[in-house]
């Protein structure tokens, strides 16, 4: 879209206080994001998901630095009109600050992703504060936290009791003030999600974290259903199978081949008259002279 105008961080805040909910869709290359873009997506994240559903990983762990720089700049070349996040992977932001910031640089200075994503509560509050300082800024990621599944023990819905709706407030109210310019809620009850939204001065945006929010993010794979088999989620809602449209044409191609219907006479290159009659010539010239 030639006429679209990124968001920026300021903008963000003010659709928050207008009550003008910010879409957002995860993307991982340059066809992708140009899609995205031209259907008038206000944000793209480069999320370590594509360990899932992009590398063929269980998990998001297994995804590098390298990974993340390598999409993000796909991504970027096919939005270059659309305010884009990338994901700082597993493990790549817990260390020291001076580690934190080599790789917050590499997905800026060589993917060119206009923010990063970071997930956790307080215990990254000061890494968080750390970044900003330094001039990038950080969307922030508490609820469901997929690099933390395996000591949160698995993928449970977050915020059902008391102790843990304060305990995902207090995350929330963390992050604000150590900076960030939003938060991604995931799988968080729609009540406490709410409450949370209600209680900050940055937005919110939820995924499986109910209509409270102030924008909302989907995997694109689920959003087009592309992946096989695929597998429903209660809090994703689809929009078209794009899975079994690649299928069908790639089985219809394969059998056109096979039976020879494919390629066809308005598929093919004709040559100009007399140009067999001169290449079989000169073959049959080489001979006689070879002879």
């Amino acid at each position: 879209m030639a006429n679209k105008q990124a968001l920026n961080i300021v903008k963000m805040k003010k659709y928050k206080q207008d009550g003008v909910p910010l879409s957002m869709i995860t993307a991982y290359d340059y066809p992708t994001a140009q899609l995205a873009e031209e259907a008038g997506i206000d944000l793209i994240l480069v999320g370590d998901s594509l360990g899932n559903v992009v590398l063929g990983y269980n998990s998001t762990l297994p995804v590098t630095i390298d990974d993340m720089v390598y999409h993000t700049r796909s991504v970027v070349r096919g939005a270059e009109n659309t305010f884009i996040v990338a994901d700082m992977p597993f493990m790549t932001y817990h260390g020291s600050v001076d580690e934190t910031l080599k790789g917050v640089r590499r997905l800026m200075q060589e993917g060119h992703a206009h923010a990063v994503k970071m997930e956790g509560g307080m215990e990254i509050a000061d890494t968080v504060k750390a970044v900003v300082q330094s001039g990038v800024p950080v969307l922030g990621h508490i609820g469901l936290t997929p690099q933390s599944v395996n000591q949160i023990g698995g993928y449970r819905i977050q915020g059902k009791d008391a102790a843990d709706a304060k305990r995902l407030m207090d995350e929330a109210k963390a992050l604000e003030a150590a900076g960030a310019f939003g938060i991604v809620l995931e799988l968080v009850t729609e009540e406490v999600a709410r409450a949370i939204s209600e209680e900050l001065s940055i937005p919110t945006i939820g995924i499986g974290a109910g209509r409270g929010c102030d924008g909302q993010v989907l995997v694109f794979h689920d959003v087009v259903q592309y992946a096989s088999p695929y597998t429903p989620k209660r809090f994703v809602k689809t929009y078209g199978d794009v899975g079994e449209l690649i299928r069908n044409s790639i089985s219809a191609y394969v059998k056109e081949v096979k039976d020879r219907s494919f390629p066809a006479q308005e598929h093919v290159f004709t040559a100009a008259d007399g140009v067999l009659d001169q290449l079989y010539g000169h073959r049959k010239e080489k001979v006689a002279n070879n002879g």
